[in-house]
């Protein structure tokens, strides 16, 4: 049976049998405003003023007791929120030993990393934990310098995160240019372009590390054309580049395989995870490598350090999460799921957009709408949102709507996307579309 968000009550008060007592829509923007972002306050407005106060599975409740299904999150969710599994790892450690002293050795690193690397790419026997995906690509920008890989290379478009290393590598100057100078000798080519790869990377033999995503999912969900990957990979091996694959969002089943990289049979030289890997509970990233790539790493332990890197706590949920990705075959939810999906979002969104809609494209449950103009993937969010859904921007494409659905969704909830999706394409597409079908098809 389909789950419809139930009726809202009047605002800041909470719904019969909500036991949320805090501040309400207007009493959080306020405090918003004056202690924390005014930007972000407008923001919360523009998306309906709504305040999350808790989540269970594919659903998030309001302080107001409405529901909405969470088809957004940047990927955090594959699993949903509070999974069973991870929740449990979680508490567990949460009553014993949620943070170590750093100086003794403490197990639920080791067995976090054992089973990361369980599922990683064959090659890849090293594990730096961190807290988010920037961290991670801070952590292999000084791997690549200690092995005197000092030139950057990454995609237009691309996005590895807004810490300073991280966001010299982030290909969109809007982000860019406010803290200008970046580090040094970075290039940006397009992604996608094997070619321009090979160009730069002759330019500079044996002083390059490339930084990829397999697919774009900031910059609108951008799949590269067949054997990219592998392309790249053997440009990096001519040349002498460390490759480092920013698995970060696509990684851990979101697109149908254990990563992204698994379609060509790449295993890079460096890899970063992230989102999925907190297990929709609690954050952390890592950063794993070939032995030669962490070999420097190996040698010091203190080199390069944080104080919550690898905290119990964390791993943890590290451990509950790919515990519940292999106990349920997530991964291949995800693969079977994205099959369904990418149709009938497509045939819902041309037969209301028409031409006004120019592709919908995606791997797995990475999912993305682009319009031929700016305009309707803004409107359409508000209105998904209007319709119980929550969905995503694209940060480096504003022609672009995403859909990250976790791979727990039910027929109720597959039923209940496809149907507000329709009301909130039929609500907008007339702005836009010269061709669309009058109706729902």
């Amino acid at each position: 049976m389909t789950t419809t968000p139930t009726a809202p009550v009047p605002a800041g008060a909470p719904a019969a049998g909500n036991p949320y007592r805090g501040p309400g829509r207007e009493e959080l923007g306020r405090m918003y405003r004056e202690h924390m972002n005014r930007g972000r306050a407008t923001l919360g407005e523009m998306f309906g003023g709504h305040v999350e106060v808790a989540s269970q599975g594919a659903w998030v409740t309001t302080a107001e007791g409405e529901r909405f299904l969470n088809c957004g999150g940047y990927g955090v969710f594959l699993m949903g929120s509070r999974h069973p599994t991870v929740i449990r790892h979680v508490t567990e450690q949460l009553e014993t030993h949620p943070i170590a002293t750093r100086v003794f050795l403490e197990p639920q690193a080791a067995l976090a990393a054992e089973a990361l690397i369980s599922v990683a790419p064959a090659g890849l026997s090293r594990v730096h934990f961190a807290g988010s995906g920037a961290e991670a690509a801070e952590t292999a920008l000084k791997l690549a310098r200690t092995k005197g890989r000092h030139r950057l290379v990454a995609t237009v478009n691309g996005y590895h995160g807004k810490t300073a290393g991280a966001l010299s590598l982030t290909g969109n100057e809007v982000f860019r240019t406010p803290f200008q100078p970046l580090l040094p000798d970075t290039t940006h080519v397009p992604f996608g372009d094997a070619a321009a790869l090979e160009t730069v990377l002759a330019q500079a033999p044996g002083e390059a590390c490339v930084f990829v995503e397999p697919v774009q999912g900031e910059a609108g969900v951008v799949i590269p054309p067949a054997g990219y990957l592998r392309a790249v990979r053997e440009a990096c091996d001519r040349h002498g580049a460390l490759l480092v694959l920013d698995e970060v969002q696509t990684g851990l089943g979101r697109l149908g395989s254990w990563w992204g990289a698994d379609a060509e049979g790449v295993t890079p030289d460096i890899m970063l995870v992230g989102k999925g890997l907190s297990g929709g509970v609690v954050p952390v990233s890592a950063v794993v490598a070939t032995r030669e790539a962490f070999s420097v790493f190996d040698r010091d332990p203190y080199l390069h350090t944080s104080t919550f890197s690898g905290a119990p706590l964390a791993m943890a949920a590290a451990r509950g999460a790919i515990a519940a990705i292999k106990e349920e075959d997530l991964v291949g939810r995800a693969r079977e799921l994205g099959e369904e999906l990418l149709p009938e979002i497509r045939r819902i969104a041309v037969a209301h957009y028409g031409d006004a809609v120019r592709e919908v494209r995606g791997r797995g449950l990475l999912l993305g709408i682009e319009f031929a103009e700016p305009g309707p993937a803004g409107d359409l969010l508000i209105e998904l949102i209007a319709n119980g859904v929550i969905a995503n921007h694209s940060l480096n494409s504003h022609l672009v709507l995403r859909l990250t659905p976790p791979a727990i969704l039910d027929r109720g909830d597959l039923d209940f996307l496809y149907e507000a999706f329709d009301r909130a394409c039929r609500a907008q597409a007339l702005r836009y579309s010269s061709t669309a079908t009058a109706g729902s098809s």
